[in-house]
């Protein structure tokens, strides 16, 4: 008996060490991150005569885990959108402030103002022009931020996709080990809980889904089904970075035309799969990137084109509208295309039998434009594009828009109008026309100052020369970028008079001339692009270019406080998420300290045992 209890008491100390032992180990670790709290299982020996040191487990809420990876993963999305939604939003200068995009614009409006008041001052001319200066400096300033944070983007991809693959080939050699370790050792516990930590750091990056398998390994698969892991292979990732972004740098699904890098995952069998192109990362910081990269930070792009596009033409051109018109039961309209250039769309409004309406945008062309040209470059999205030679001149334009518009439609010239006017009827129980309208540019050229009273190439596309902007898609749209290229007309620049005159006969007081330049920035209605988000989702936004200024900074402004307050929101759950995870598996010294006193208790109950029964034996031996 007194052997059986000697043996009972030596295996209950031993255990009551390990155990003491664990407590020790969870007090030291209660701040490492990632460390869950050890828990010693003993077992009962052969014949329930003692007990002996079982599996150390960890205390691990699964639920919680899995929580806290998704909401690690949202809060890095959030973190990382609202951070650039910050330092976009800053780029436009803080609103009324003088340097900031609304301050230059109103400056510059009021110095057009100043100078109709008084035309004949030499000062008010060069005010003008060096405000109009300004405007383009601020523009292209903003822009070239705009594409100083995408490559930017570009750069944190390729440091953030080569550390994602790097976890990924350590979670993989982890589940090597785990998956070959005995439950009962503590360094099993130590390689899940660094399992745990990489998979945890790599949720920062892009989502997972982690998968337990029978041997204790992990695999690990994205949100759309993909795997990275399974057991001791893991899938390589890649990024084809760029470098140095500009506006024409866009994400495509064809690799030879794409402009800007892709996450490629190499799996162990030498599959690739484009996980931009799959919709394969949906949140994480990598996800963001993408996001911001390719949509946020390109309608940005979009919207400072639009108002450069805008800018410039709204002092260029010429609005030309449809008149009513009618021959031989065919009704239409009447429109004076006289000057037309190439990029200086003629929209026709059409409705069909069924009462469907659709614009049909003609895109005048000097041959050296795609086709098809791609209508999210123009005003309207859901428009058709139908590209327009027009190289032959004015004489040519009612044939060839007859040529691209087919049967259904009657086009000829206008009985006794300019050769460039056109007329365009169609029957209106089949396809009916219910609007023209086309905005001409009058300028042929820069050096052209003397187009006309209200018109002057005042901004000019310093990629091409100092061009005049019309919206050309001769060899790739001139839109996009254009807020970069935005300069002033050297032209103007070297004689300010040409603010005033716009004949050989001007008067020196005639104030025609700045007043219409003034009231093309603030009467005028263009429309501006649907892509620029400011009109909806798919509609164009009617607005004077004073008017869209302020309605792309009133959305900056909303989207970059829409970004903080989601971040705000994202980073409380992530908080909570902590919270509960540190609560169920992390440590709590009290708990600790109140466990060590029992496991003191039940060590000195055991050491009494062994005593009493060394005692027993002595007293034996002596007898």
């Amino acid at each position: 008996m007194s052997l059986n209890a000697l043996n009972t008491a030596t295996a209950g100390l031993q255990v009551t060490q390990a155990a003491i032992g664990l407590v020790s180990q969870n007090v030291a670790n209660a701040g490492t991150a990632g460390y869950v709290k050890r828990t010693l299982t003993p077992v009962s020996t052969l014949g329930n005569s003692g007990v002996a040191t079982g599996a150390i487990g960890r205390t691990l809420d699964a639920v919680s885990l899995k929580q806290l990876r998704l909401e690690t993963a949202g809060a890095a999305y959030t973190g990382l959108s609202a951070k650039v939604q910050g330092q976009l939003d800053a780029l436009y200068g803080t609103p009324g402030t003088a340097s900031a995009l609304d301050g230059v614009m109103n400056a510059f409006t009021q110095s057009l103002q100043a100078l109709a008041t008084d035309p004949t001052s030499a000062a008010s001319r060069a005010s003008a022009v060096s405000a109009a200066r300004t405007v383009a400096t601020t523009v292209s300033g903003i822009a070239q931020g705009v594409q100083d944070l995408r490559s930017g983007l570009e750069s944190q991809l390729g440091s953030e996709v080569s550390s994602a693959s790097t976890l990924l080939a350590r979670v993989a050699a982890l589940n090597g080990k785990i998956a070959g370790a005995s439950k009962t050792e503590p360094a099993t516990a130590d390689l899940l809980d660094q399992r745990d930590q990489a998979i945890n750091t790599l949720s920062q990056y892009l989502d997972v889904t982690v998968r337990e398998q029978s041997d204790g390994s992990v695999s690990l698969l994205t949100a759309s089904g993909a795997t990275l892991v399974d057991h001791g292979a893991a899938a390589s990732l890649a990024f084809d970075g760029r470098g140095a972004l500009t506006a024409q740098a866009q994400y495509t699904g064809d690799a030879k035309t794409r402009g800007v890098g892709t996450v490629t995952a190499t799996t162990p069998a030498g599959a690739r799969i484009d996980l931009v192109a799959t919709g394969a990362i949906r949140s994480g910081s990598i996800a963001a990137a993408v996001s911001l990269r390719d949509d946020t930070l390109v309608q940005a792009q979009r919207q400072l084109d639009d108002l450069a596009g805008g800018l410039s033409r709204a002092l260029s051109d010429r609005p030309a509208a449809g008149t009513a018109a009618s021959a031989n039961g065919l009704s239409g309209f009447d429109i004076d295309l006289t000057g037309l250039q190439a990029g200086n769309a003629v929209t026709l409004g059409v409705r069909n039998a069924a009462g469907v309406g659709r614009n049909l945008i003609l895109m005048p062309t000097n041959g050296a434009a795609p086709d098809p040209i791609d209508p999210g470059l123009t005003d309207d999205p859901t428009a058709l594009v139908v590209p327009v030679d027009i190289s032959g001149g004015p004489a040519t334009f009612a044939a060839r828009i007859g040529e691209v518009l087919g049967t259904g439609f009657a086009v000829s010239g206008v009985p006794g109008g300019a050769a460039g006017a056109v007329r365009i009827l169609s029957d209106p129980a089949a396809l009916a026309l219910t609007g023209a309208s086309a905005s001409v540019t009058v300028p042929a050229s820069a050096a052209d100052t003397k187009a006309g009273s209200g018109q002057l190439a005042l901004f000019v596309d310093a990629g091409t020369g100092g061009g005049v902007f019309t919206g050309s898609f001769e060899g790739g749209s001139h839109l996009t970028g254009f807020a970069q290229r935005l300069a002033v007309n050297p032209a103007v620049a070297a004689d300010t008079a040409t603010m005033v005159d716009y004949a050989a006969s001007t008067a020196s007081g005639d104030t025609a001339r700045p007043r219409a330049l003034a009231d093309a920035l603030t009467s005028r209605t263009l429309t501006f692009s649907a892509a620029s988000g400011i009109g909806g989702v798919s509609a164009p936004r009617a607005a004077t270019v004073v008017g869209f200024t302020q309605a792309v900074i009133d959305a900056r402004g909303a989207a970059s406080a829409e970004a903080r307050q989601l971040d705000e929101g994202q980073q409380i759950a992530l908080s909570s998420a902590q919270s509960r995870f540190g609560k169920e598996s992390g440590v709590s010294v009290d708990e600790e300290m109140s466990k060590l006193i029992q496991l003191q208790t039940a060590y000195g109950a055991n050491a009494r045992v062994l005593t009493a029964a060394r005692d027993m034996l002595d007293t034996l031996l002596r007898i």
